[in-house]
């Protein structure tokens, strides 16, 4: 079966049916991605964060920039859902975002950012009620609320999304 280098893992599915332990488990995804990333790219020479982890695809470094750029508009959103009736948030235009010049930059604050991020990320997870996670954002572009409970998942699905783009560049790259 050949693997789509958009998705990797494949793309998310809602399951039918979110666990306590399945969202223990998205909280452990969350908590440990920081570390996770770092192992991966830290070493990495500015030519091969240069490179792109497929055709047509964001580079290395625009991945991690990423991923900071992503999760902080994400904890946002959680804060906003934890303390508002189903507030309605901002889009934002990732791909004109990784264009940015602040995407070409050391990717050492954008790692500092996620360590820093997530550890207050997973405390707030780690804090919050069942009726907590059944709080919801509404999303103008999916045109749906979005549960806390689904989109601790939906994050939990993206960290190990882009490691795989990054663990898949390297195994093809023979870095």
């Amino acid at each position: 079966m050949k693997i789509d280098p958009r998705y990797p893992i494949g793309k998310f599915e809602k399951p039918d049916l979110i666990t306590s332990q399945l969202l223990a488990d998205w909280i452990d995804s969350l908590s440990v991605f920081p570390a996770a990333l770092t192992q991966e790219v830290i070493n990495l020479s500015a030519s091969q964060l240069n490179t792109p982890y497929r055709e047509k695809g964001w580079t290395v470094r625009q991945v991690v920039h990423h991923c900071a750029d992503s999760h902080m508009n994400a904890y946002i959103r959680f804060k906003l859902a934890l303390t508002e009736q189903n507030p309605v948030i901002k889009p934002y235009e990732e791909a004109l975002w990784a264009l940015l010049p602040d995407s070409e930059m050391d990717i050492a604050p954008s790692l500092s950012l996620l360590t820093g991020l997530h550890a207050r990320w997973s405390s707030l997870l780690k804090g919050m009620s069942a009726s907590d996670f059944s709080k919801t954002y509404q999303h103008p572009e999916m045109g749906v609320a979005v549960r806390l409970d689904e989109a601790t998942g939906m994050y939990a699905w993206h960290c190990k999304h882009h490691l795989a783009h990054i663990l898949m560049l390297k195994r093809s790259a023979g870095w």
